[in-house]
């Protein structure tokens, strides 16, 4: 039972960590855009979106990671097991580079909180990407577990980046 309800908090958490993650850089876009503009307008919206950064950063985001990271670590000691899988050893090499993402993710927050605007919102909208292929990663490697060969797991993540990259340039095509 007490395995179960770790289960349902390290999922609850995750999604949540995810939205964190998925509005930050939404945010950061926002922001990189508003500093292209003039006066007021800029002056406006940079303290308005600083103010919803802090807040979903360090209301949400990182207490989601720590969470998930917790009940996680939880599941794993409750039942030892699980580390000794493959699967799992694969979902936990995702779940790292996922933390490096995080991480890499708060120096951009760190940068725009000081008006330090170093990437483009086209660049940005590329960072956001990234996050998908970790959530779909990561969900399909435990939803299908074994049932996937590595060959075909691999090729489909690289395809899906792809049309994520084709996807992103279409949009801006569209927008242009």
């Amino acid at each position: 039972m007490m395995l179960s309800i770790f289960k349902a908090l390290h999922l609850i958490f995750m999604v949540s960590w995810f939205a964190g993650l998925f509005y930050m850089v939404r945010l950061f876009i926002y922001f990189a855009e508003a500093n292209l503009k003039n006066g007021v307008e800029k002056e406006v919206l940079i303290k308005q979106f600083k103010i919803m950064q802090w807040r979903l950063w360090y209301i949400i985001s990182w207490p989601a990671m720590i969470l998930t990271l917790f009940f996680g670590i939880g599941m794993i000691i409750i039942n030892p097991l699980y580390i000794e899988i493959p699967y799992m050893q694969l979902k936990l090499g995702f779940v790292f580079l996922l933390i490096l993402y995080h991480l890499q993710t708060h120096f951009i927050f760190l940068q725009q909180k000081n008006n330090i605007v170093k990437y483009s919102s086209n660049t940005l909208r590329i960072w956001n990407e990234i996050a998908t292929l970790f959530l779909v990663s990561i969900v399909f490697i435990i939803v299908l577990k074994n049932e996937l060969s590595w060959i075909y797991g691999t090729i489909g993540f690289f395809l899906f980046g792809i049309i994520l990259m084709l996807g992103i340039r279409l949009y801006k095509k569209l927008r242009s």
